[in-house]
């Protein structure tokens, strides 16, 4: 039945949110939810349908299609594809993007067209980025999203939304113009020895770029690295998340956390570890200690915020520090553990906003002094619903997070790095740091949860917090089925990747151990 549309079946998926934001804003106001929740649930049938068909025994890139799209003075094709990494984060834009349109029933008549169709042109981005076989089209789709979320936020956001707005459009836009000099820089190189290697094909850069001099590989990934670094967020180039949750509404909240940030992991594994290893090789420990040192300081970070958004924006921060170390590792281990977060931390995460929201709709505050305490008397089925998810984000055993985290902390700690007897204090010291952020984790999610939860009910709220509805409880179970499924049978999804990542650190390793073998005995003779 479906066999005619599987060789273009990314495409569907591609196309289809830019057809129904076409519709939304042409059809009347009241359509404009229903076409929405129509699209999206297309979409994510779709994107399963994908993953049914997809071969987890077949390397490289699948279900791919190429076009040409410019000619003249430069190759640029519509070339997309989609291996066992993108295919998994593909499914999870599909999934959050549903639910992220069922929780915007606080939009209510503010512009709802705008709104939609605005979600739409977002969901056509993020999909655009984790299937971009061509490095052009990869730039274009990443930069995109710029323009409807910087809009979702200073208009449907609270009432600081105008600064928050434009200070991720300028973070993210200096980002993009950084990952444009990187790309401007490894094109002009590639012609130097051979006119005809000049590409932006992404499958012919993975071969031709990690076998490149140091010193390109290392130029090469600077753009790139900064800008992914800046999207993650990392430290120092944070501080646009906080203020962009604290102000976005709660679905775009859910979009920015589940997955806005899983485009600056997936260029890190996409590019610049698939194109430059040699960086690694020589710079991962640093990147390992950064990575460890974002896991502890913004959990330390939320220990001391009262405002419930931004605890757990800080806490995304944290999270995300998991997935650099993992990547920076040189593990298989390490490697798939930073990936499996990926889809695990984009689920936990929308969850924990939605939830969020469900608080603020009844007390149009976010601040937990104000709130006060004993919301379980209020709410009981509320307390359980926090509970799962703060039992998640802290690493519960038998839920996802526990899988993803165990596995990067693992892999790190026996990884490439230390095996090869490079840098050693710094990368088990690195491992030892992000284990107590652990701990901290699940310090600041269980006073958050005191602290709300716990003692005397405030008064004002009594008789005025309504219990959780209906619909609200269908995304809050929708969400945590998955958390559960993913921490109980993990397999369902390291199953699509796994041999995507070990290949991918299997050639990373080979070639980085040559060139640190050949590069030690060139030292030697000099001695």
């Amino acid at each position: 039945m479906f066999a005619p549309l599987m060789p273009h079946i990314l495409t569907i998926i591609f196309v289809l949110p830019l057809v129904t934001a076409i519709l939304i804003a042409i059809m009347p106001a009241k359509a404009a939810r229903p076409l929405s929740l129509l699209g999206f649930v297309l979409m994510l049938l779709f994107s399963l349908l994908t993953a049914l068909g997809y071969n987890c025994n077949l390397a490289g890139m699948q279900f791919t299609e190429v076009y040409n799209w410019i000619n003249v003075p430069f190759t640029v094709q519509y070339h997309v594809g989609c291996d066992g990494i993108s295919l998994s984060l593909v499914v999870l834009s599909t999934f959050i993007f549903l639910f992220s349109s069922l929780a915007s029933y606080t939009i209510g008549d503010n512009r709802p067209r705008f709104y939609y169709s605005s979600l739409m042109l977002l969901a056509f981005s993020v999909i655009g980025v984790f299937i971009s076989l061509d490095l052009l089209q990869f730039f274009v789709m990443y930069e995109f999203e710029l323009v409807p979320m910087y809009f979702l936020i200073a208009i449907w956001g609270g009432p600081g939304r105008s600064y928050a707005a434009m200070k991720f459009l300028l973070y993210t836009f200096t980002g993009g113009v950084l990952m444009l000099c990187g790309l401007i820089y490894i094109y002009t190189q590639l012609g130097i020895d051979s006119q005809s290697a000049q590409t932006f094909d992404m499958i012919r850069l993975a071969q031709i770029c990690p076998v490149m001099p140091q010193a390109f590989q290392t130029l090469g990934c600077l753009g790139f690295l900064l800008a992914f670094l800046i999207k993650l967020p990392s430290f120092p180039f944070h501080t646009w998340l906080p203020d962009a949750h604290v102000e976005a509404p709660t679905p775009i909240s859910m979009v920015l956390a589940g997955l806005l940030l899983k485009m600056g992991s997936y260029g890190l594994v996409r590019i610049c570890l698939g194109f430059f290893p040699f960086f690694f090789l020589h710079y991962g420990p640093i990147l390992m200690l950064l990575g460890a040192f974002n896991i502890v300081w913004a959990a330390i970070a939320c220990m001391v915020q009262t405002d419930m958004k931004r605890i757990i924006a800080f806490s995304s921060v944290s999270h995300m520090g998991f997935i650099t170390l993992g990547i920076s590792a040189l593990s298989a281990t390490a490697l798939s553990g930073a990936v499996f977060q990926m889809i695990s931390h984009g689920v936990i995460s929308a969850l924990l906003f939605f939830l969020v929201g469900v608080i603020y709709v009844r007390t149009h505050t976010r601040d937990i002094h104000e709130i006060g305490g004993g919301l379980t008397k209020l709410a009981p089925v509320l307390f359980y619903f926090w509970m799962f998810a703060s039992m998640a984000n802290l690493g519960l055993p038998a839920l996802s997070g526990f899988v993803a985290e165990t596995a990067v902390i693992y892999g790190s700690f026996t990884g490439f790095m230390t095996t090869l007897g490079k840098h050693v204090f710094m990368c088990k010291w690195s491992v030892y740091l992000a284990a107590t952020g652990m701990i901290l984790t699940a310090a600041y999610m269980l006073w958050l949860l005191k602290r709300l939860f716990y003692g005397q009910v405030n008064e004002k709220w009594v008789g005025h917090f309504s219990p959780v509805t209906r619909l609200e409880q269908f995304i809050a179970y929708g969400l945590a089925s998955v958390v559960i499924l993913l921490g109980v049978y993990p397999k369902i999804l390291t199953n699509e990747y796994t041999l995507t990542s070990d290949n991918m650190n299997l050639s990373i390793t080979q070639r980085a151990t040559i060139g640190y073998i050949d590069s030690h005995k060139i030292s030697m003779s000099k001695q």
